[in-house]
Parts: structure tokens; C-alpha cells; sequence
């Protein structure tokens, strides 16, 4: 059954799932929205949704919805994969598709709740044609699939970079700590945006800036590490709300 919702004074849509669609992924309660109507004929539903647009005066779809649900005709190159939609419709067209997968060269990529929100956050619109977008295999691999490189080495490498550059001979824990603050603020807006991007190039400055501060207290990144694992690895206790909280002795 595909439903036609109208969202008062913001928009009028199609979804065959009011509640994903409309209530959890665009925030509104039942009470906030109505159905219009509703019907198992995709193209007379299409339609309607264009006409009621119309009459309402909302902002007309380019594309009708017939034409954007599943199956989507996913179009991989040996760079990009593109999906038929504009960037604005791709995140309601993503959700419809769930479980979908498609072969590159670097492997199979998937549209899923994980891989949504990364998808609608670095999607390019087309040059080419305004009804379609795409995004870069590599990063995508990246950030899915691909084995992180950090190891011991890493931290190496960043330490020798702060080295030559005379943060740990001339700088001061204390500012460091100041730069430490800014970035877990940018990484409290990325969080906030659902910009997986932005998350991901966060906390490697957050890493970073950690291992100098480290440094400039007269110990290495590794041994924190190791000596937190100490602590929590024999910890026990549950998730209450969304946060572990440990086992009092």
C-alpha cells in the first residue's frame, strides 16, 4: 500500500512506511501529519501526489515517485556509484531501498540503516542530469569496508610529525588540552549533523591532538591505552540508556 501524507505548511509525499518515512526519519508525531489517500496503484498514486502538490502549492516533485522506488537502478563505474534521484529526494528513496547491494571493484556495497546516513551526507549531484547523484567507491570503501591502517606505527608517525614541526619541543599541554576541546566540539556538530565524513575526520584530529598532549606529559599515547584496557577489560555491567554503566563492588 503506498500512502499519501501531507506534513501542514511543509510538504505533501508518498512512503509505504508512515512511520520510518514520516516519524522517525522526519520527525513528526501521527497527530502532526494526515493521509490524504492512500492506494496499491503506484501509478495513479504518483500522480496524485504531483496534482495535490499542485494544489496545495508546495514545491513540485521533478521526478514522480513510481520512478525512484525499489527496485533502484543503481549505476556503479569503476569510480562512482549513482543512484536516479536528486540529493534531495535520496535520503526517503535510500530508506525505501534497505537491503539493497551492488557489486564494484572494491567489493559489495549495501544501502542500510549503517550506510544511509554516510550515503546522503557525501552524495554529489550529477553534472549531468538534476534527477541523479553519485558518490566515490573509494570513499566509500573506506569508510565501510576497508581495514583501518592505525597501528603502533601510526602513532609513530604522527609524534615524528609533531616533532619536526615543534609542537612537542616548544608547545604546551595546556593549549593542547584548548585544541583538544575544539575538536571534540567539532565532533559534537558532526555528530549532530549525521555527517559521517565529518565524524570520521573529528576524532582522527581528537587522536592526534591526544597523542601530543601525551607526549607532552612524558608518556606515549600506547601506554594509556593499554593501561585503560587494563581497567575495563574484566568490567562488568549493562547499557541503561544508551551508555554502559559498570557493576558497582
Amino acid at each position: 500500500m503506498f500512502y499519501l501524507y501531507h506534513i501542514p505548511g511543509k510538504k505533501i509525499g508518498v512512503t509505504r512506511n508512515l512511520f520510518i518515512r514520516v516519524t522517525k526519519q522526519q520527525g513528526y508525531k501521527p497527530s502532526e501529519y494526515e493521509v490524504l489517500d492512500q492506494s496499491e496503484d503506484i501509478d495513479y498514486i504518483s500522480d496524485r501526489e504531483i496534482e495535490l502538490q499542485k494544489s496545495y502549492g508546495y514545491r513540485v516533485d521533478r521526478q514522480k515517485y513510481k520512478y525512484i522506488i525499489k527496485p533502484m537502478k543503481i549505476n556503479p563505474t569503476d569510480q562512482t556509484t549513482t543512484f536516479p534521484v536528486p540529493v534531495n529526494k535520496l535520503k526517503g528513496a535510500l530508506m525505501d531501498n534497505i537491503g539493497i547491494t551492488w557489486q564494484t571493484w572494491l567489493g559489495k556495497f549495501e544501502i542500510s540503516s549503517e550506510t544511509i546516513p554516510w550515503i546522503v551526507a557525501n552524495a554529489k549531484a550529477s553534472m549531468y542530469n538534476d534527477n541523479r547523484c553519485y558518490i566515490y567507491n573509494k570513499a566509500y570503501h573506506a569508510a565501510f569496508i576497508e581495514e583501518p591502517a592505525l597501528s603502533n606505527n601510526t602513532f609513530d608517525l604522527i609524534r615524528s610529525w609533531a616533532k619536526e614541526r615543534g609542537i612537542t619541543d616548544k608547545g604546551d599541554i595546556k593549549t593542547q588540552y584548548v585544541k583538544l576541546q575544539e575538536e571534540t566540539g567539532e565532533l559534537a556538530e558532526a555528530i549532530l549533523k549525521n555527517n559521517q565524513a565529518d565524524i570520521v575526520d573529528a576524532i582522527g584530529d581528537a587522536v592526534v591532538v591526544l597523542t601530543n598532549l601525551a607526549t607532552l606529559a612524558g608518556v606515549n599515547i600506547e601506554h594509556c591505552i593499554d593501561a585503560a584496557y587494563g581497567e575495563i577489560s574484566n568490567r562488568t555491567g549493562a547499557m541503561v540508556n544508551g551508555t554502559f554503566v559498570k557493576d558497582t563492588v
